[in-house]
């Protein structure tokens, strides 16, 4: 097991891709140039990981020329494979990048612990890239990655596809132009039921037949090894497992708080402190899946003239307090929403409550141009557009400081944060999470 690191080099092929005569490296600035697309040509995309979620991904840019796709469970990708029959089919992305010189860009809806290395080798080979959310699998992820995309030169974008929205957009005004006054406190909440997102397991005994539809070495990627188990992991029921997901707070996080990331420009929390059901179960289940429910604490340093104040996530039917100022007739919502409370006011999800206060306060100035649509955005930054909205210069510490909330409930310890260092600077036995080990033969390199 080797520590994820950065360098020049592309990452290490593995041995089948090298028995397929994919071991090259990407040197020099050859492997870094890319055709320079106008806005009235189309891109030539690639999928990778298109079942379910990245199916509906690829669906979003059928625009533009979908020429490959790539999956490892060739049952699960079979309904996008039929919808795009023109387009080539792969199982390994990396050799599907090696061999499809005309790619301009990706789209990678993999498993969470995927995210990265295939990101990171699409761009390393100067492609564009659409990730979905979270960015990364790790904070020391999620950190080079989005260095590695800006100094590439390539346009990205996470998918967390609400930023786009109008909501979201007068949310970050109104907060801007002091509809509640400094803000004091912000809590956000989602509760994914069991059936959608399984956690509080302990990894399952003994082990499946592998379908002829599956790679399953190539499915665990950088991930330790451990044997399939048929229902356990996939397809999408991987999100609740350590190994493959970032839970709850992975899943809904990084679209909860989008916009209050835009709206104060916020950077990383000085410090995050977590409860959960964890505290209640033996470490053969908290160490390998997310928590039932948790609330985790985000502390935000003051910074120039906006005051300190915290952000707290509660998930698996946890809520906040339900606030003064909310009608008594009016439903908070219990499914996912945030709550923004101000020194003058609260919001609840986009809106000022009660009610009469919004209509009262009208539409604050437009500050935030509004979306063509969250795709649509990032195809026009591959084509020489403004940077999405949800670049990975947006999308990486927003997804940093989620994965830090994972950190907390995983020691169950209030943990303070130098962010320039990437370092927990009171629990070390915190830091090992900031960046863990990938399988043998997988790196960023």
């Amino acid at each position: 097991m080797t520590k994820a690191r950065i360098s020049r080099r592309f990452f290490m092929l593995g041995t089948a891709a090298a028995a397929a005569g994919c071991a090259t490296q990407a040197t020099g600035a050859a492997r870094r140039v890319r055709r320079s697309v106008s806005p009235n040509e189309k891109l030539n995309i690639a999928g990778i990981g298109v079942g379910g979620q990245g199916g509906r991904d690829i669906d979003a840019v059928s625009s533009e020329n979908i020429v490959a796709l790539c999956d490892v469970d060739d049952a699960h990708a079979a309904r996008t494979y039929a919808r795009y029959p023109q387009a080539k089919k792969y199982r390994d992305f990396r050799v599907m990048l090696e061999k499809e010189k005309d790619i301009d860009a990706v789209v990678i809806a993999t498993p969470d612990h995927l995210h990265a290395v295939v990101a990171m080798a699409a761009i390393r080979m100067g492609k564009h890239v659409y990730c979905e959310k979270p960015l990364t699998h790790s904070v020391y992820e999620a950190r080079v990655l989005a260095k590695a995309a800006r100094e590439a030169g390539v346009a990205t974008q996470m998918g967390n596809q609400g930023q786009a929205s109008v909501e979201s957009r007068i949310l970050g005004e109104l907060i801007r132009d002091g509809a509640i006054g400094n803000v004091r406190e912000v809590h956000g909440w989602s509760n994914r039921y069991p059936r959608i997102s399984p956690r509080g397991m302990g990894r399952p005994a003994g082990s499946s037949p592998v379908p002829d539809t599956l790679d399953w070495d190539l499915w665990l990627g950088p991930a330790a090894y451990r044997p399939y188990v048929a229902g356990a992991y996939l397809p999408f029921v991987w999100r609740g497992w350590w190994d493959f997901g970032s839970g709850v707070l992975g899943d809904i996080g990084c679209h909860n708080f989008a916009a209050l990331f835009k709206a104060l420009n916020l950077g990383a929390p000085a410090s995050v402190e977590a409860a959960s059901t964890h505290a209640q179960c033996p470490p053969e289940i908290r160490d390998e899946s997310a928590p039932v429910a948790s609330v985790v604490h985000f502390d935000f340093a003051a910074e120039g003239k906006r005051p300190a104040f915290t952000l707290t996530w509660h998930d698996g039917g946890l809520m906040p307090r339900r606030p003064g100022e909310l009608e008594p007739d009016r439903e908070m919502g219990g499914g996912d929403g945030m709550l923004y409370i101000g020194d003058k006011g609260t919001i609840l999800n986009h809106r000022l409550i009660p009610e009469a206060k919004m209509i009262e306060y009208g539409r604050p100035p437009e500050i935030f141009p509004r979306s063509p649509g969250h795709h649509q955005e990032w195809i026009d930054a591959c084509k020489g557009g403004e940077p999405a909205g949800s670049n990975f210069d947006v999308a990486g510490p927003l997804t940093e400081a989620v994965l830090l909330g994972n950190i907390a409930i995983r020691t169950g310890k209030k943990l303070f944060w130098d962010s320039p260092s990437m370092t927990v600077t009171n629990v070390p036995e915190a830091n090992p999470y900031v960046n863990p080990p990938y399988r043998e033969g997988w790196s960023l390199e």
